[in-house]
């Protein structure tokens, strides 16, 4: 199986299965003398990790991450040394005898039938490489990719829960850490709350939007056409299993704007404090022209469809071409899309930590 490595400079290669004796990655392309702790990936992990509240999985994964290679201890503290960095988390709560009854049959809305179609076989066990699991791994990489772009914050969202959006007025980011769903609504937290109990109850699911704001990205990352950043975080986020679309800045709303209304009209910069190049006066383009950035805010939204495993009988065909249906046992988030923020964030911050190396190779410090 090929095609597991993202990134061009900081390159990340993932490992492992979801009933595997371990995930990890390997990232590659990391600048030397970056203070890199282990306490500083496991925050990060510790935000994805399942079985935190009744929302989602019941998986009880510790997700605790070792680093195998790529740093050393200094007199100034652990510092990476520009080698690869090996990362390793081991899987302790793999149940693979919940699938067992299902091990011949394709699971409606999951991988099984399409990597059958391609491999001759598929690990019927949580789906293998194919599962959220595997997202773990992004997570502790999107770690390392943070501390790469200076003055760059990268933060995520739950704006959208089924058909029930936030009220962005209402939107502050401190509350995200206040409530299981990461949202930045606290009503509509508490709404959620009562909506996905009832999900998760009938033993169905539901789709989630996700929005991943970076700040303090400088202008000029991206290269036109084949390069561009919008294309490669689009890619990005769109690799995130169960995502099913994805959009810049005012994305698909921007059909239904004018002309007047979608260009984001900008002043000197002599007038407003604190910015060196113009200053926008709206940000439709979600801080990416030409597929370079402009210094604004980069924002980026992704869809995440229901989680395919549910409890009400499916129809479906099995392993021979017979007709038959199936029931999905075992735990599994009634949202997914929950634990995709940090996801979402992690791929975000390893885009940007790219196009950062690469933009310094090609035109070096300014």
């Amino acid at each position: 199986m090929s095609h597991n490595t993202f990134g061009h400079l900081f390159r990340v290669t993932t490992f492992g299965e979801s009933h595997g004796v371990a995930i990890g990655c390997v990232v590659d392309g990391c600048p030397p003398q970056l203070a890199l702790t282990v306490e500083e990936i496991q925050r990060d992990l510790d935000r994805r990790r399942p079985g935190q509240s009744r929302f989602t999985t019941q998986r009880q994964e510790a997700d605790q991450v070792k680093i195998l290679s790529g740093v050393m201890e200094t007199a100034s503290g652990q510092v990476t040394t520009g080698a690869p960095i090996a990362l390793l988390i081991e899987n302790t709560d793999q149940r693979s005898k919940d699938y067992s009854d299902i091990k011949d049959k394709f699971r409606p809305g999951h991988a099984d039938f399409t990597y059958e179609a391609k491999y001759g076989l598929r690990d019927y066990r949580g789906g293998g490489r194919s599962s959220a699991r595997e997202t773990a791994t992004r997570v502790a990489a999107g770690a390392i990719a943070r501390k790469i772009v200076p003055g760059v914050t990268v933060r995520g969202a739950l704006v959208q829960m089924g058909p029930h959006r936030i009220d962005r007025e209402k939107w502050d980011w401190d509350e995200i850490a206040r409530n299981p769903f990461f949202c930045p609504d606290k009503d509509k937290a508490a709404f959620f709350e009562s909506y996905l109990d009832g999900i998760r109850k009938s033993g169905s699911s539901i789709g989630a939007v996700i929005e991943v704001v970076a700040e303090g990205v400088p202008a000029g990352l991206g290269a036109p056409i084949y390069a561009k950043l919008d294309g490669d975080l689009a890619a990005a986020l769109m690799s995130i299993n169960a995502v099913k679309g994805v959009e810049i800045g005012a994305g698909f709303g921007a059909a239904e704007l004018s002309g007047e209304d979608n260009a984001d009209e900008m002043r000197s910069s002599s007038s407003n404090m604190g910015n060196n190049g113009p200053v926008f006066l709206s940000n439709h383009a979600g801080g990416i022209l030409g597929g370079i950035s402009t210094g604004q805010p980069v924002v980026a939204r992704f869809a995440v469809k229901p989680t395919s495993s549910i409890l009400s009988p499916r129809k479906t065909v099995d392993r021979n071409g017979a007709d038959t249906d199936i029931l999905t046992k075992g735990r599994h988030d009634p949202c997914v899309g929950i634990r995709a923020v940090p996801v979402g964030e992690a791929m975000v911050a390893c885009v940007l930590a790219d196009h950062f190396l690469r933009h310094r190779g090609q035109v070096g410090p300014r």
